[in-house]
């Protein structure tokens, strides 16, 4: 069960009743996407290539996929396969209350947003160049194909509530899902992750995080 807050920015956020944790920083959920996810990941990938393939590690509250979509509106050349993974989905009458379409002014959108949501396990064109796909399953148990994503936008809760997720054998998933030159972003930057990340083979940055946070993360495989 989550409970809808509302954070700093004015934009909602979910406070998880079973992981005693928030879905975003309550200094602001869409600054908190634009910065982590939007653009340190998606426009900087965007500069090299424009057809781009996404794995959305925490699906949540659908704001990444939605502002992702937004990018794609403002960037023509765009094309983007995206595919979010959650284990536990929201429900609808909950997603329908959050405000992201209001507040980025884009209302029309809701129907988009919402349509995120609805979908199960199924691949669908959300719109011209946004195919999308919302799985519904344990990232334990996620199997990916290896050298196949662009971008990995790992949006798990953090260490403290769900740790395994932060450990080698899921952060080696990911890498070994990962193209060369393929990023994931975090907005985790716990020393530990950090160093997990190195040892198997990624790059690191740490870049400037969102309001509220020093410091991000971006891994980039060579």
């Amino acid at each position: 069960m989550q409970e809808i807050i509302q954070t700093k920015d004015g934009s909602h956020s979910l406070k998880s009743l079973q992981f005693g944790e928030s879905y975003h920083s309550i200094h602001g959920a869409i600054q908190e996407s634009q910065t982590v996810f939007i653009d340190a990941a998606l426009m900087y990938k965007a500069t090299t290539k424009e057809q781009l393939k996404i794995l959305e590690i925490g699906f949540g509250t659908g704001l990444n996929a939605l502002m992702t979509l937004i990018q794609l509106q403002e960037n023509k050349s765009l094309k983007i396969d995206y595919t979010g993974v959650e284990a536990y989905p929201i429900e609808l009458k909950t997603a329908a209350q959050l405000n992201y379409t209001h507040q980025l002014g884009l209302p029309d959108l809701q129907p988009t947003f919402m349509a995120m949501h609805r979908t199960k396990n199924e691949r669908i064109t959300l719109q011209d160049h946004f195919y999308f796909e919302k799985r519904i399953e344990k990232f334990e148990s996620l199997q990916v194909a290896e050298n196949y994503y662009d971008i990995i936008f790992y949006d798990a809760f953090a260490p403290a509530a769900q740790p395994d997720l932060w450990k080698e054998p899921m952060l080696s998933k990911m890498y070994l899902s990962l193209q060369s030159g393929g990023v994931l972003t975090t907005y985790c930057a716990k020393g530990a992750v950090k160093r997990c990340l190195k040892s198997i083979g990624f790059e690191l940055e740490a870049l400037a995080g969102p309001i509220g946070k020093r410091e991000m993360t971006r891994a980039i495989k060579k």
